[in-house]
């Protein structure tokens, strides 16, 4: 698996397709790795694309950076990769943390930045509450490892009815959950619960945007991708039936069709 050095640490990533196609940075969210995007990798470099899909720091098989972690040092890792590969642009998308990367990175580098795609999403800070339920769960994860967490949360990521329904996609991204190192989803969280407006920024935005939400997904519901898609310039909303947070794995086919026709219409590579 293809690896690169940053500042002392060791970061991973999947690189998909042929080197000279439009290339597509997919960034997972919390706890998971760049496995779940295995279905849209795939998809778009069948399809042409050159598609990264990078393990976070304190993630998947990259180093653990402890204590704090901001979006903002997962974004600079991302466009330190496209360096790594002298990439200049980049169609940049996540899911869940992931997609306020993918927002993150659009405030940081936009000239770098080709296009976006925000899943399952949301673009506000985080409120006082969820400050303190962030630093709590984080102290919560190191001292009793993932299962628990992962066991609690399984029918939130996938909406609940598809935890029976799909049984190897729920093993997977239960799976994901448990494997991770505590101190990087900690680290995460922390970092997480300081993040900033990204509101402005989007409003900002002088590129092509698909916001991507699954219909029954109980942490952003449909109207955190509405009000989204009301503030960027340019962008279109796609609801995904049949999938709670993670359509990306609930419902792949539909997914990758709904990317797909967005990439074919404002990115074409080839």
């Amino acid at each position: 698996m293809p690896r690169f050095t940053l500042d002392g640490t060791v970061l991973r990533y999947d690189d998909f397709g042929p080197a000279d196609g439009v290339a597509v940075v997919l960034i997972h969210g919390h706890p998971f790795n760049r496995t779940l995007w295995a279905p849209q990798a795939e998809a778009l470099a069948a399809a042409g694309y050159r598609v990264l899909t990078p393990d976070l720091r304190g993630y998947g098989e990259s180093d653990v950076t402890p204590g704090q972690v901001l979006l903002s040092r997962f974004a600079d890792d991302v466009a330190a990769l496209l360096d790594e590969l002298r990439i200049d642009t980049a169609v940049v998308g996540g899911v869940s943390m992931g997609g306020q990367i993918a927002m993150e990175f659009q405030l940081r580098h936009p000239d770098r930045t080709r296009a976006l795609l925000l899943s399952d999403t949301s673009a506000p800070p985080e409120s006082p509450e969820g400050k303190v339920r962030r630093n709590r769960l984080a102290v919560r994860l190191l001292a009793e490892g993932m299962s628990g967490y992962a066991d609690e949360v399984i029918d939130k990521m996938l909406a609940r009815y598809n935890v029976a329904a799909l049984p190897d996609v729920a093993a997977h991204v239960l799976g994901m959950m448990q494997v991770t190192d505590p101190r990087g989803a900690a680290a995460a969280l922390r970092g997480r619960a300081e993040r900033p407006d990204y509101r402005d920024s989007l409003a900002a935005a002088r590129v092509p945007a698909l916001v991507v939400v699954g219909a029954d997904d109980a942490y952003t519901p449909v109207s955190d991708s509405e009000e989204m898609v009301k503030l960027l310039p340019d962008a279109v909303l796609r609801v995904i039936d049949g999938a709670g947070h993670l359509p990306g794995v609930e419902q792949p086919e539909l997914f990758n069709a709904v990317l797909l026709d967005f990439l074919r219409d404002r990115c074409p590579t080839g």
